[in-house]
């Protein structure tokens, strides 16, 4: 069971991350008035922006060593979607999977569709209606393509176990893919920059969390607009269908973030590590199917990047 979380220090990381977006906001507004009315003397400008790293380095260290000297054990839940995926940014490789502690993500997992597999997604009325192939990452065109053409836009979301639904967001559009290298740059250099400074949710975009108990969370990130058929409060069971994958906040494409974290609050939680019942953790660039008979599915054996015993099951 994952510990809890640390009140003080949850107050103390919320109040550093109010003063590291402060000091990014203050250093672009500080930019655009130097650039309009003293564009030879920028020295005053950057003192902002030393402090917003300065901070962000403090808190990065912080969570590096809290996962260091605690690390929970792999809670099994099942998979959040039927079908054929692949994974990205996955645990089994390196920890923490996405770069950084920040957001509870220390053990987050993205998943892209691969195309609807009839065998599993046989109840589902909009498998026909999605592409069968993934478009592929371009080099200049078409700088972004519609959420249309990717196979995962519209797969459905299904909770991971019996749950209490405690967070709900349903505001965000979802935007164009950035699977061009001039738009992954924009994404990476501008967009990411300004989201981050906005908080997670511009990060994150739409969202469920589910309170599977014993102070694990579960979150699904980048959900579709609309999608959402569940509400705080509400009961789910495993298996139901609570929301339909999008592609809204810092995503590339229309892809599956899911994560287990300790508090539904991405600011504060620390992540928690996980594995799908009858498949694992897949490595990256691991193809796998989720579905009926996943349950009894054999496993080979396989470890993430910071020890442990998880096992995963692939097909190429």
């Amino acid at each position: 069971m994952p510990a809890r979380t640390n009140q003080p220090a949850a107050q103390r990381r919320k109040l550093l991350l109010a003063v590291y977006r402060t000091s990014w906001l203050a250093f672009v507004a500080l930019l655009l008035v130097s650039v309009v009315f003293d564009p030879f003397h920028w020295a005053w400008v950057f003192p902002p922006a030393a402090l917003a790293i300065a901070v962000m380095t403090v808190l990065n260290r912080s969570a590096g060593s809290a996962h260091s000297a605690a690390r929970p054990d792999a809670v099994e839940v099942a998979a959040p979607v039927t079908g054929r995926w692949l994974a990205l940014n996955s645990p089994a490789d390196k920890v923490p999977s996405h770069g950084t502690h920040a957001y509870g993500q220390t053990y987050a997992i993205d998943i892209v569709a691969e195309g609807p597999d009839p065998a599993t997604e046989a109840a589902d009325p909009t498998t026909e209606a999605r592409p069968t192939t993934r478009p592929e990452f371009t080099w200049f065109w078409p700088l972004l393509r519609r959420n249309s053409a990717f196979p995962a836009f519209g797969a459905p979301l299904l909770a991971v176990a019996d749950a209490t639904v405690v967070a709900v967001q349903d505001r965000q559009r979802d935007h164009h893919s950035r699977t061009s290298l001039p738009m992954l740059v924009y994404l990476m250099l501008i967009e990411a920059f300004f989201r981050d400074v906005f908080g997670p949710s511009r990060i994150i975009g739409n969202r469920v969390v589910l309170d599977l108990g014993d102070g694990t969370y579960a979150l699904y990130a980048h959900v579709q607009r609309g999608s959402i058929s569940v509400r705080e409060g509400e009961r789910v069971h495993a298996g139901q269908e609570i929301a339909r994958c999008g592609n809204s906040g810092n995503s590339t494409e229309p892809h599956v973030h899911f994560q287990l974290m300790d508090d539904p609050d991405p600011d504060i939680a620390r992540g928690v590590p996980f594995r799908w019942r009858g498949i694992g953790i897949p490595a990256n660039n691991e193809s796998f199917t989720a579905g009926p008979g996943t349950d009894d599915a054999s496993t080979d054996a396989a470890a993430p990047a910071d020890g442990g015993e998880w096992t995963f099951t692939v097909t190429d």
